[in-house]
């Protein structure tokens, strides 16, 4: 499969296969992911691996974090738990801070972006679903997240990857608006 292939296929999957994954898939993600252009060779990404006690763990303070945020949609939350009971890897992936260096502190952010799209078109090849979550059950935004993981004051949160095999099998196109609509020529 191309590059140009896997980028058109890849999609967010979000319902995986009650199958754990295999410690060489996970080791090459987290390789792949260390490839990635980075400004001055900073190699600002760390990884946090969650997966079977770690994820009962993360669970727990999903759901302190979801009670608090959404106290009257109990729907939403039973939902929102559902998705880390059924995930069988969640990865954390943080961005290293600049002190006193804001310029510094987006281009690493940026790096661990390209990161995380380098682990989702490897995901894809590896025959894994893969989603990016950076709100809701994510907690992203959370400082109990952070706490969680044991992340560095120096740290801050990009990203929670979701990965499993799939549920699915074949997902419908997606649609996107043509780059012509979203393209200026100067």
């Amino acid at each position: 499969m191309t590059v140009y292939d896997t980028l058109k296929k890849r999609r967010a999957i979000r319902q995986y296969q009650n199958r754990p994954i295999e410690k060489h898939k996970i080791e090459q993600l987290l390789e792949v992911a260390t490839f990635a252009p980075n400004d001055r060779n900073r190699e600002p990404w760390h990884f946090y691996v969650l997966q079977g006690e770690a994820l009962k763990r993360f669970e727990e303070v999903a759901t302190e974090y979801l009670i608090e945020r959404f106290p009257t949609k109990p729907n939403l939350i039973k939902s929102s738990l559902e998705v880390i009971q059924t995930t069988p890897l969640v990865i954390v992936a943080t961005s290293q801070k600049i002190e006193n260096d804001e310029a510094s502190t987006k281009d690493n952010v940026f790096a661990v972006c390209s990161a995380i799209m380098s682990m989702w078109l490897m995901a894809e090849e590896l025959g894994l679903g893969f989603v990016w979550r950076t709100r809701g059950v994510g907690l992203v935004h959370d400082e109990r997240l952070h706490s969680f993981i044991g992340a560095s004051v120096n740290e801050q949160v990009v990203g929670t990857l979701f990965i499993g095999y799939p549920q699915e099998e074949q997902l419908p196109d997606k649609k996107r608006t043509s780059f012509e609509e979203k393209t200026t020529w100067l």
